[in-house]
């Protein structure tokens, strides 16, 4: 996937999350709904591959990142995947999901958002 892009850290960012995007707008309500009630053993196995993935993908991308100064230095790559997966395990389960009333897809463009680009606005001219 960020291989692809292997001198564009902005392409393969987008491809990445262009591609988790895709994959997760095909997760609908009543899949979330029904693996919290019937199960949530196979949820466990699926945030585990959840992990896998994002630690193997994001972590190449940001570490070329940092190596092309694209991605902040001050702060470890691997703190910056923890945070990552901290966010998507946290909201992407099936009760938060349903509690925040957000979808797959939606709840996965915030976090990537917020720990991407951060929650606050700059002011005009910075």
């Amino acid at each position: 996937m960020a291989c692809e892009h292997a001198h564009d850290f902005s392409g393969s960012l987008h491809q990445l999350l262009a591609t988790a995007q895709q994959q997760l707008d095909e997760i609908k309500p009543p899949f979330v709904r029904d693996m919290r009630q019937k199960a949530p053993h196979v949820f466990k196995t699926v945030e585990r591959r959840r992990a896998e993935l994002i630690q193997r993908y994001f972590g190449k991308l940001f570490a070329e990142g940092q190596r092309t100064g694209k991605v902040r230095k001050d702060i470890p790559g691997e703190l910056i995947i923890e945070i990552l997966l901290g966010a998507v395990q946290a909201i992407m389960n099936p009760p938060k999901i349903e509690e925040l009333g957000l979808t797959p897809k939606a709840g996965f463009v915030a976090i990537t958002k917020v720990v991407l680009e951060g929650a606050l606005l700059r002011a005009r001219g910075q």
